[in-house]
């Protein structure tokens, strides 16, 4: 999960007010610049909701009355994310907050709403770590936790005692996985970042900004720091030793510049899906062939999802009429051929016929996280 601080950035460009900038998701997932600002036309509501979508990919950390009147409407089944955070934010860095913050939501969702679980990496160093984080997820699943949330600090942040970096596949995570996979839960992970933290400067890049506000990310300038390939073939390890294990690679699998390669670990993993959060952009700048013939290839392995979030301060009201927009918005790309300028280039809505919608707005929610829409 990301703060959003590239599209605050693009505001002055865009004209996009600060909540549908945080309401597009992470980064990449950048504004258009002639934005359609409405949400759902009654018919494409209509089609939306018959599909009853699953959101799989959000952080709602503040229960609402706006927030759940907008999955009614909707008809949204949403995976609420527990993340544990090193980035200033005290709050963020308690496991126990942010999911009490979580279970908070699901509580008052009247079913609409599962929860993801997480660990807290930064005790890798206590001896009684992986005993602790599988108590931590087990307790997580007794209040009804459906998945667990690894996290881009493991591979880019997280050192042991030895000034190690902590990656997917160090043994000391091992029994995790293997607890996660015997109680048939998914893993939802979130390792690396797009290929700007690991390039030189770049301020043509979509996601640059995003880097020298946070620098902390940008692995190009910190020395010692793991490649990206490293991250991800960690992940891979993780896919291959634990076959019995599902998955989710979020953000394309932070492969989201490389179609062709996301299609090889598809290829190569059964257990391994990919959801779409704060990624979409990414389609829309790969040639519409190619976007087409990908989804429909692997259309039984592509789960939608947002990225978007709501933090404990924020205006939920003015908050969620942007969130229906980005929904709308998403909706008529993947939906629909309407032509709309991205960035200063026309592109073509990608119209995926019904089928394929529904696999990948619920179908393939359902098979990869059992229990999210009450089954």
């Amino acid at each position: 999960m990301f703060k959003h601080e590239l599209i605050a950035a693009l505001i002055a460009i865009t004209g996009v007010g600060l909540a549908q900038a945080i309401a597009t998701g992470a980064i990449g997932q950048t504004p258009d610049l002639a934005p359609r600002n409405s949400g759902f036309s009654e018919s494409e509501l209509h089609q939306f909701s018959a599909l009853e979508p699953i959101d799989t990919h959000t952080h709602i950390y503040k229960s609402d009355p706006a927030y759940f009147a907008m999955l009614r409407k909707l008809h949204l089944h949403t995976l609420d994310i527990v993340d544990v955070s090193d980035n200033g934010d005290p709050e963020r860095k308690d496991w126990a907050k942010e999911t009490d913050d979580v279970f908070g939501v699901v509580r008052n969702s009247k079913g609409m709403v599962s929860a993801c679980a997480t660990f807290d990496p930064y005790r890798i160093d206590q001896p009684d770590f992986t005993a602790v984080a599988i108590r931590q997820i087990n307790e997580s699943f007794d209040q009804g936790a459906i998945a667990v949330k690894i996290w881009k600090n493991i591979g880019m942040e997280v050192k042991d005692a030895k000034g190690n970096y902590l990656l997917p596949d160090d043994p000391r995570l091992e029994p995790i996985y293997r607890d996660i996979a015997d109680h048939n839960k998914t893993v939802v992970a979130h390792v690396a970042d797009p290929n700007t933290a690991w390039m030189p400067p770049n301020s043509n890049e979509p996601d640059s900004d995003y880097f020298i506000d946070h620098p902390e990310w940008y692995m190009y300038e910190i020395p010692g720091s793991p490649s990206k390939e490293a991250i991800l073939r960690a992940r891979d390890h993780v896919l291959e030793m634990n076959p019995d294990l599902r998955l989710i690679g979020a953000h394309l699998g932070s492969m989201e510049s490389d179609l062709d390669k996301v299609a090889q670990n598809l290829d190569r993993y059964p257990n391994f899906a990919v959801d779409l959060a704060g990624r979409i952009s990414y389609l829309k700048i790969a040639p519409r062939a190619q976007a087409i013939a990908f989804i429909t290839k692997y259309q039984d392995r592509l789960i939608y999802g947002t990225d978007d979030t709501i933090y404990p301060q924020a205006d939920v009201v003015k908050t969620v009429v942007h969130f229906e927009a980005s929904y709308a918005a998403d909706w008529r790309f993947l939906a629909t051929d309407e032509m709309r300028d991205y960035r200063g280039h026309p592109i073509e809505g990608l119209s995926l016929p019904p089928e394929i919608l529904h696999k990948i707005y619920h179908d393939d929610a359902v098979r990869w996280l059992p229990g999210i829409f009450g089954k």
